[in-house]
């Protein structure tokens, strides 16, 4: 990510809200930026999402594929990660900038997901051992303001929850080889329960403090942190430690645990924004990206 240059006396300013509860932008320590979601934006999509948090932007779109599932789990789909970081998001991702950054986020997310707690991949079975279906959620970072992960991770969640899934049936035919018949009807389809996919959160340590959601110029300010992901049942299931500076076991384990209960509280906010959206019904959609 573009790197911002701070005076001393910037930093000292930071650190000294920071150390008061007071951010430079009025935020106490464990408070967001404001989110903006927009979800079935992309009309070729089977779910999408576009979420802004202050000025980090994000667009997500998830493609519903048959493939052949993998020989060591049969039984079970499985979900692909591809960030792709918009040159236009900051002067650093021109060329090859944002490759570094997108694979960390993809194995971050697909580690997130890995846990049977947070997804039942069986859902997305079709033929045992044969045929399933594979959900390839396609990221793309259009803006850099800091906090990227938690960005991502929401935005993710956003547009799995609308993914639609076609409904199909096995049919046996002679010879009794199975031959598969997808519903013509393009309402029959079915969901995933996202109700404990994972949000990530990360803290950020500043002084003998740490915060949600940082800017980028506290990122700058902060030498070590920790992205955590956590479900909505509030359980962990994947943490990264981030910057170069190091953290005491003690600080570590207190910021596991405010992780869990911020984790949970965004988890819950999300879930019920999304089930408002529903209930509300479609809006009209003007633009290119109808």
């Amino acid at each position: 990510m573009a790197e911002i240059l701070l005076s001393e006396a910037e930093k000292a300013f930071i650190h000294h809200g920071v150390q008061d509860d007071l951010r430079c932008d009025g935020r106490t320590r464990l408070g967001y930026r404001p989110i903006i979601l927009e979800t079935g934006l992309v009309s070729n999509a089977s779910g999408s999402s576009r979420l802004r948090l202050a000025n980090s932007d994000v667009l997500v779109g998830v493609k519903v594929e048959l493939a052949s599932p993998l020989s060591e789990k049969p039984l079970e789909g499985r979900l692909e990660f591809f960030v792709d970081c918009s040159a236009n998001a900051t002067p650093e991702f021109e060329g090859r900038g944002g490759e570094d950054l997108a694979n960390e986020i993809c194995r971050f997310l697909q580690m997130s997901y890995m846990s049977g707690d947070t997804i039942n991949l069986s859902e997305l079975s079709v033929l045992a051992g044969q045929q399933c279906w594979v959900l390839y959620v396609d990221i793309l970072i259009l803006e850099c303001g800091g906090n990227l992960y938690d960005t991502v991770s929401l935005a993710v969640k956003s547009a799995l929850y609308t993914t639609q899934i076609p409904s199909i049936k096995v049919a046996t035919m002679d010879g009794d080889q199975p031959e598969l018949e997808l519903s013509e009807d393009p309402y029959d389809t079915k969901r995933l329960n996202t109700q404990n996919v994972p949000c990530l959160v990360t803290l950020m340590k500043i002084g003998n403090h740490y915060l949600v959601d940082p800017t980028p110029e506290e990122e700058c300010c902060s030498s070590s942190g920790v992205v955590v992901a956590v479900s909505g049942s509030k359980k962990i299931t994947a943490v990264r430690k981030i910057g170069s500076g190091s953290l005491h076991p003690e600080s570590l384990v207190s910021m596991l645990k405010t992780a869990s209960e911020v984790g949970a509280v965004v988890n819950k906010i999300l879930m019920k924004k999304l089930l408002e959206e529903e209930t509300a019904g479609k809006t009209q959609k003007v633009g290119f990206m109808r």
